[in-house]
């Protein structure tokens, strides 16, 4: 499971990395956001790529969990 730290990073960019990391880990991956803006765009790409999304918020950031 690959785990992708996109802090201070703004969009697309979280996005980008997200796709790359499902593409080299396809059974899921995690990935974190420090923003909400980039919180709803990677949800929201990775619910229509077809991975169950769980969010949990850590103290400054957001754990987003992708499985197949």
């Amino acid at each position: 499971m690959d785990k992708i730290d996109t802090s201070g990073m703004s969009c697309p960019q979280p996005v980008l990395m997200t796709k790359k990391g499902i593409e080299k880990s396809p059974e899921g991956v995690d990935v974190i956001v420090d923003n909400n803006v980039a919180r709803e765009n990677v949800e929201s790409f990775l619910k229509h790529s077809g991975y169950n999304v769980s969010i949990k918020e850590l103290e400054d950031s957001f754990l987003i969990e992708a499985r197949k």
